[in-house]
Parts: structure tokens; C-alpha cells; sequence
């Protein structure tokens, strides 16, 4: 009998676990063994790192899209663009827009990623921008392009959220960006988090805060978003507070998914795994990797691309009848820009505390050479 894997989400982690898949089991495919298909609800992926210098007028969008044709291999994976709207996981099946039958499953990984959600915070899509999404990229894009005055503000309001370091390397970079425009002097800028650091992990707020100091950032934390005016231009928070902006950048509440919550596997629509496995705690043959998955790390990229393959190996071993034995011991790497034309680099598991190297321009190109090649990590060959 035919052992069907499906993968629902064809971004970072479910391309790889696809090519990463099709390559382990290229013999129990072709021997009619195996199937693997991949499920997204559009047929192209988008790189979503390449946002943030979107916004800057450093990328376009085209430049961070490709074919999902292009990065699976349709020679031994089935792609199906169509969207699921529903997750049987007592009867393995899943329901589908555009198909009465549905599919069913014996193994099942959910790679559906976060949701943006600015309607949770009132006033926030009519008076703040982001960018974390395609069209909120440009439009911020656009804003920057003709800002030459006044107040910015990164408020991170979203916690956790994805790309954890990119509204540390968005103020970092306008800071260079303003300056090399030479407008710094009649532009203020502040970031805003809400515990009482500049960032989740000690040793990146540690570092942030002091390179805010030195380049004039001013820093606000324990600073909660509850309500934006947007004809006023004010940031109101739960603490009471207010802060005035001309231009303000949000990073907005993410959710998980309904599919999640509405099938039992997580409350919040994030899946509840075994942070080693990556297997879901409230259904047999469920998986889930990248930022659906609620893990105790990043919701970053390499997290999904180092998840991906310890799935591969679990599943391979289970459809060949052994006992898996691959972990993810929740590595993360992650590039941060320290400005336009400097970076830094970490890299860090499960209980560590990341040490911040010394910022170089060499770790900028890397990190823009990295975004070149990505389209590689994607078809499973770096």
C-alpha cells in the first residue's frame, strides 16, 4: 500500500521537507511506494527576508518571487495549488476549496506559516506601515522614499513574530539609510519594544541598545500598543502612555492558523509539537515546522530549513519501518544588518545565549549573498 506523505505550505520548510523527501525516497516513489504531495494555496513562494530591503528600494518584489514549479521536483513530488479548509486528523483527511473529495493522508506535516493581523490593534492599518508583506513593503517604500523630516517609530507590537532581528536592523538601517541621504539631523527615530529590553534574547538587546546610544535612537520599552490615532499621529499604550509620530512602522499582532485550532491542535492556532520531534502532542502522523510550530525558538527561516530535515528523517525512516531517530535540537542562524553596508551574524539552540560578533561589511555581503542563493536552500540543495 501507497504511503502518502502531504505537506501543507509551500514556503521555506515545506519546499525543503518536499526536495529533501523526493531525494530520500526517490526509490520508494518510483516503486510506487511512496507519494509526496505539496499543498499551497498559491502557486508561486515569496522570499519573505527580502521585504525589508524592499522597503529601502533595495529589492523589488519580483526579485523575491519564484514558480513553486520551479523549486519542488515534479518528477517524484505531486504539487497542488489549492487551499485547505479543513483538517480531519481522526480520519487523516483534509477538505479542500476547490476539490468535493478532498485528500487524504498517512503522514501529514502543516507548514502553513503566521498570519499578520493589524485589525487587532484599532487604527493601525489606517495609521501605520510594515513590512511584512508584499504590498506593505511598497507602500513603505513609497513613504520613505518622500520622508524628509520628523519622527519615525518601529513599534514592535506582534510578540513572537517572524524574522525576530529585522525591526533591530530596520532602525539600524534607516539610521544609515537617512544619513546617507544626508537627512539625518531632521529625523528622530525610536523603537519601541514591549518587555523591558530591546530584544527577546539578552545578548541581542544588550547589543542593540548599545549601538542605539551611539548612533541617537532613542529607546522605549515596556511599550504596549493598544490604540493608534491616526489623525493625530499618536501612539497610545496599555501603560498609559502616548508617543507622537510623522511616520510609523509597525510590526503587527500575528496569528496562527484556524485550520490548527479548529482541528484540536493547538488553541491558538499554533501546532503544539515535541520541540524535538516536531511531532504534534494532540494527533498521531502530524507534524508541523516553520512558524506554525510552537517551538521555543525564532520564528525565522533557518528554523523551518533545520526542522525540515529532521522531518525528512523521521519520515523516512517511518515509511521504511524503522525507528526514527533524527532531533532538532532548535538550531538557529541568523544574518543582522547593522546598517546598509555592515552586519553581524548568530547562531544558537535550544537554552543558548547567542554571542554577538563584531559587525563587518563582510558579513553584510554574506548576508546579501546568502539572499542570492537562497532559491538553493528552497530546492533542497544547500
Amino acid at each position: 500500500m501507497t504511503e502518502r506523505i502531504v505537506i501543507v505550505g509551500g514556503g521555506t520548510g515545506g519546499t525543503v521537507l518536499t526536495n529533501r523527501l523526493t531525494d530520500e525516497l526517490a526509490h520508494e516513489i518510483d516503486a510506487g511506494d511512496v507519494e509526496v504531495t505539496l499543498v499551497n494555496d498559491t502557486p508561486e513562494q515569496t522570499y519573505k527576508p527580502a521585504f525589508l530591503y524592499v522597503a529601502f528600494g533595495k529589492k523589488t518584489m519580483h526579485e523575491a518571487r519564484r514558480p513553486l514549479s520551479d523549486l519542488v521536483d515534479l518528477r517524484h513530488a505531486n504539487l497542488l495549488i489549492d487551499r485547505v479548509t479543513g483538517i480531519d486528523t481522526e480520519n487523516k483527511h483534509l477538505t479542500l476549496a476547490n476539490d468535493e473529495g478532498g485528500l487524504d493522508y498517512d503522514h501529514l506535516v502543516l507548514a502553513m506559516g503566521a498570519n499578520l493581523d493589524p485589525d487587532e490593534v484599532p487604527g493601525l492599518k489606517e495609521g501605520g506601515h510594515h513590512f511584512y508583506g508584499p504590498n506593505g513593503a511598497e507602500k513603505l517604500r513609497d513613504a520613505l522614499a518622500g520622508f524628509t523630516e520628523g519622527h519615525v517609530v518601529l513599534s514592535v507590537i506582534g510578540v513572537p513574530h517572524m524574522c525576530p532581528a529585522a525591526p533591530v536592523e530596520f532602525v539600524l538601517m534607516a539610521d544609515a539609510w537617512f544619513r546617507e541621504r544626508g537627512i539625518r539631523d531632521q529625523v528622530e527615530i525610536t523603537y519601541t519594544y514591549p518587555i523591558m529590553r530591546a530584544h527577546g534574547i539578552q545578548s541581542i538587546a544588550d547589543w542593540a541598545t548599545e549601538l542605539f546610544d551611539e548612533r541617537d535612537i532613542n529607546l522605549e520599552t515596556f511599550f504596549n500598543a493598544e490604540e493608534i490615532d491616526p489623525e493625530a499621529n499618536v501612539v497610545k499604550t496599555m501603560e498609559g502612555t502616548e508617543l507622537d509620530y510623522d511616520l510609523l512602522v509597525a510590526i503587527p499582532p500575528h496569528t496562527g492558523s484556524e485550520l490548527v485550532s479548529d482541528a484540536g491542535l493547538g488553541d491558538d492556532g499554533w501546532v503544539e509539537v515535541d520541540k524535538n520531534t516536531l511531532e504534534a502532542t494532540n494527533a498521531d502522523d502530524v507534524y508541523a515546522i516553520g512558524d506554525v510550530a510552537a517551538l521555543p525558538t525564532s520564528k525565522a527561516g533557518s528554523v523551518a530549513h533545520y526542522a525540515a530535515g529532521t522531518v525528512a528523517g523521521r519520515l523516512a525512516s517511518r515509511v521504511r519501518g524503522l525507528v526514527p531517530t533524527e532531533t532538532y535540537d532548535g538550531k538557529t542562524i541568523c544574518f543582522i544588518e547593522s546598517g546598509m553596508d555592515e552586519a553581524t551574524f548568530v547562531e544558537f539552540g535550544y537554552g543558548d545565549e547567542p554571542v554577538v560578533r563584531e559587525p563587518s561589511q563582510l558579513l553584510h555581503w554574506s548576508k546579501l549573498a546568502y539572499n542570492e542563493s537562497y532559491w538553493l536552500t528552497a530546492r533542497g540543495l544547500i
